[in-house]
């Protein structure tokens, strides 16, 4: 047992290292219970399409509001604060709408309401939460850390946590949303075991406007940062176009059916979870840049691959590829971005990025639908391809970048430690 705890939490990498992995497991179990009953919630209490599709749009919309915030506070204050206050603004809203379902007052604009009061606390913990892996360990070992905490997230909340919260629906409404709860207290109770440093203390007051203006030109002027947000902003237009439509190409276009489309999702993680022991030898054996540039090669050839395909297993097979493509992607653009950005820029920079992440999708699934009307249900498929083909020639010079700057990253962390 010994050897396997070393195994997954290397004692190089510290205690508080082992806190927040085991804070990402209870918290990630959390959302991905949030993550089936939520829908089912909505869908329970109104039918209309505009209602529902507004019930998503609403957990979405905070980032777009307040992610640019959320960075600048997470470099101002205490980060460890900020996901502990925010875990519990999440727990008593969730209390609330607990309430109102077991005594039934609950309603649409119950349901909106707390759907966009999670989704806004949501923004400032996973922006600050983004923030504290690089505070506990070295630099050489971000990959490993980011592995470990993106397995938390397959594991949890696209595997058990989806199961668990519509069995517990199925059981009674307010049940998901109760033990969404207990495991937000519980991360709460082991992110607050974690010692972190303290950061460096801002010069005086400063406006808020200043401080994100300084996030928009670091990561302008650092070119591997820069390549990797251009990158996550435009690849993720072709993916929101392509997956906008999956459930209607698993099931119409496939005929793979309701439980054809949940097997494709499934497989995804499943591929992801298989990839997730062996991202340490990946590692050790690619550069940054040669992972980043057969990560987007899958990626556009796996949009070919479900254009053409035409049975449900072929498209099975694809979604594992792509399901581990994905798990060795997200380690590799987190740690690369961990490794370039200064300590004090993290939570800036961080959100910037994932305002791209969130952006992007947004504005390919409102292509995806209009390409799908037009085209047919492989067409944003193909628009998927052809757009990524060309981005990928595109920006395939700049990734070079890429790997210079984590190189120069990991020898200036072993010139610290050494000096």
């Amino acid at each position: 047992m010994k050897r396997i705890v070393e195994a997954v939490f290397p004692a190089r990498m510290g205690t508080p290292f082992r806190w927040l992995v085991g804070s990402a497991w209870v918290g990630n179990l959390g959302d991905g219970i949030a993550l089936a009953a939520g829908p089912l919630l909505v869908a329970s209490q109104t039918s209309d399409p505009i209602l529902v599709a507004l019930a998503g749009l609403l957990q979405r919309l905070p980032w777009l509001l307040f992610g640019l915030h959320a960075g600048v506070l997470a470099d101002r204050l205490d980060r460890r604060r900020i996901v502990i206050v925010g875990d519990l603004l999440r727990g008593g809203v969730l209390v609330v709408l607990v309430t109102a379902l077991v005594t039934g007052a609950v309603n649409v604009p119950v349901v909106l309401t707390a759907m966009f009061l999670l989704g806004t606390a949501e923004v400032f913990v996973d922006t600050t939460t983004g923030t504290l892996l690089p505070m506990v360990v070295a630099k050489s070992d971000f990959g490993i850390g980011n592995a470990r905490l993106i397995t938390a997230r397959i594991t949890m909340n696209e595997l058990a946590g989806p199961a668990l919260g519509a069995t517990l629906f199925a059981v009674g409404m307010a049940w998901p949303f109760a033990v969404q709860v207990v495991c937000l207290l519980l991360a709460v109770l082991l992110i607050s075991r974690m010692a972190v440093p303290p950061l460096p203390a801002p010069e005086g007051p400063r406006p808020v406007g200043r401080d994100i203006a300084e996030g928009f030109r670091w990561t302008w002027g650092n070119a591997a940062v820069r390549t990797l947000t251009l990158t996550i902003v435009t690849f993720n237009v072709t993916f929101g176009a392509a997956w906008s439509v999956l459930v209607l190409y698993a099931t119409e276009h496939l005929g793979m059916g309701p439980v054809g489309f949940g097997l494709l999702t499934t497989a995804g993680a499943i591929g992801g979870l298989v990839a997730s022991p062996a991202y340490g030898w990946i590692e050790r054996r690619l550069s940054m840049a040669t992972l980043m540039r057969a990560g987007l090669l899958i990626e556009t050839f796996s949009h070919l691959g479900f254009a053409l395909a035409t049975t449900g297993w072929v498209a099975l097979a694809i979604m594992f590829v792509f399901g581990a493509h994905t798990f060795v992607w997200g380690t590799v653009s987190r740690t690369v971005r961990m490794r370039a950005v200064p300590p004090q820029l993290q939570g800036r920079v961080g959100s910037l990025y994932m305002i791209g992440v969130f952006g992007g999708i947004v504005v390919g699934q409102g292509l995806g639908g209009v390409i799908a009307r037009i085209w047919g249900l492989t067409g944003p498929f193909w628009f998927a391809f052809v757009g990524s083909a060309l981005i990928l020639v595109l920006i395939w010079p700049q990734l070079t970048h890429i790997a210079h700057a984590d190189e120069q990253a990991l020898a200036d962390d072993r010139a610290e430690r050494l000096s």
